[in-house]
């Protein structure tokens, strides 16, 4: 039986980064791992397109927009959504996820989720690279890996 994986190698094409401005000391050091991990895989700086929208909540209407317009193999978009006081989190991590995956469903191009969802700001300054790696960078071999794999399956 066949299987199918991506890989690591470095992928053709431009990939797209949209961060969240909101929680900016997190967002920056998620999209300084996500352009060291691209780096270290072989895509060069000037292959990647990075694009600051206000909040979590905007980042899937410029994701899907750049998925639609096919000059990127992927888009990774970048946030962090901390719980608070009142049911906001709920709102705005909920819609933040959907739009990412609906983004990627309805055009085919890997947009990778890459949106923090912490219950502190501690939280979220760990998985940004203080303590527990740089969630940025996995999200930007995530994209990668899907680019990798869906060149197989097209190949096919």
């Amino acid at each position: 039986m066949p299987t199918y994986e991506g890989d690591f190698s470095p992928p053709a094409g431009r990939f797209a980064i949209v961060v969240a401005r909101f929680n900016s000391m997190v967002t920056e050091a998620l999209l300084a791992g996500c352009r060291d991990s691209f780096i270290r895989h072989g895509v060069a700086e000037d292959r990647l397109d990075v694009y600051w929208v206000p909040g979590s909540f905007e980042v899937p209407l410029v994701a899907r927009k750049l998925a639609e317009a096919g000059k990127h193999a992927a888009v990774v978009c970048l946030g962090c959504v901390i719980r608070g006081e009142t049911g906001h989190y709920d709102h705005v991590a909920g819609q933040a996820a959907g739009g990412v995956l609906q983004a990627s469903l309805s055009t085919g191009v890997p947009v990778v989720f890459g949106v923090l969802t912490t219950e502190s700001v501690e939280q979220a300054l760990n998985r940004s690279g203080l303590k527990a790696g740089n969630k940025g960078g996995e999200a930007a071999l995530a994209a990668i890996e899907m680019v990798n794999l869906l060149a197989k399956i097209d190949a096919k």
